[in-house]
């Protein structure tokens, strides 16, 4: 007579859960970590002006780690990121603010937070270019100054400058701190507010004890996504600055136009690294995870 033999109900479960992640698991490992892998790899070959080979050298990391022209950029794209990520923060903070506490209808929560994704619905390039024609020489900034008797002459800074550079980086990024930061103010208690304003405190107590403390994950999640884009970015600081201002991002994709991809496989570890531990940082403030 057969017996059958009975499969712990813990061991099912732990092969049903190794079952489930397996296919996550192994996209993300062909997805994301073996180009990983591959770009550290390349980053210890060698090449000359017309190829590169397999080596294992540590000489594309010492360039760029003791150049200081890789400094000089890093320094300025960590100013980029700086004041991007200010700017955004206010402008993220106040519009999600308005959204959430002064808007009472969803309806038009929905239509006003839409109306904010507008400029989204098209190509990046085309928004970031709409500024040159906007800030040139005789653009309508200049001409509506003059116009107006605030300037005698056309204002050379507005356009091919530090300032377009980060100007068009909260344009084309605002919206990344707007969404988590609404987000999570929606799940605010609003009975929380209105206990402390019947303790007598003032609204200015409240936004400081209450709601940006309970806000802290989405102003961090924006935050994550506004240094990532910034840092890893090329293409804005390139148009915007008019060849004026460089960035890791341009130094890479220098490097890839000169055949140079060891070099650029270095430099892109480097910046990797680099966000990685800006990213570690702000984790260490608040946990995310209870907000995904």
């Amino acid at each position: 007579m057969k017996t059958t033999k009975k499969i712990d109900p813990s061991k099912r479960a732990e092969r049903v859960s190794w079952m489930l992640v397996t296919p996550l698991a192994c996209v993300l490992g062909f997805f994301l970590l073996l180009p990983i892998l591959t770009i550290v790899t390349v980053s210890f070959w060698n090449f000359n002006e017309w190829s590169f080979f397999p080596d294992f050298i540590l000489d594309n990391y010492a360039y760029h780690l003791t150049s200081a022209v890789t400094w000089a950029t890093y320094l300025k794209t960590l100013k980029f990121m700086v004041l991007t990520w200010c700017f955004c923060a206010v402008i993220g903070f106040t519009v999600a603010y308005f959204l959430a506490f002064h808007v009472r209808s969803l309806p038009v929560q929905i239509a006003l937070f839409l109306v904010c994704t507008i400029p989204f619905w098209t190509s990046n390039i085309i928004r970031m270019i709409s500024w040159i024609p906007f800030l040139g020489r005789n653009g309508i900034a200049n001409s509506s100054l003059i116009g107006l008797g605030v300037i005698d002459e056309p204002l050379e800074w507005l356009l091919y400058s530090d300032f377009a550079v980060v100007l068009a980086f909260v344009h084309l990024y605002a919206l990344f701190m707007v969404v988590p930061i609404f987000n999570t103010m929606m799940r605010i208690d609003k009975s929380l507010i209105e206990a402390a304003r019947d303790a007598g405190a003032s609204g200015l107590q409240i936004l400081t004890n209450v709601i940006i403390p309970l806000a802290k994950p989405g102003i961090m999640i924006g935050s994550i996504f506004v240094v990532t884009l910034v840092m890893g970015d090329f293409i804005t600081v390139r148009h915007m600055s008019g060849g004026q201002s460089a960035s890791v991002g341009r130094i890479i994709s220098n490097e890839i136009a000169l055949l140079q991809y060891p070099a650029a496989a270095a430099s892109s570890v480097v910046l990797l690294c680099t966000v990685l531990l800006m990213i570690g940082v702000m984790m260490r403030f608040v946990d995310i995870r209870k907000e995904l």
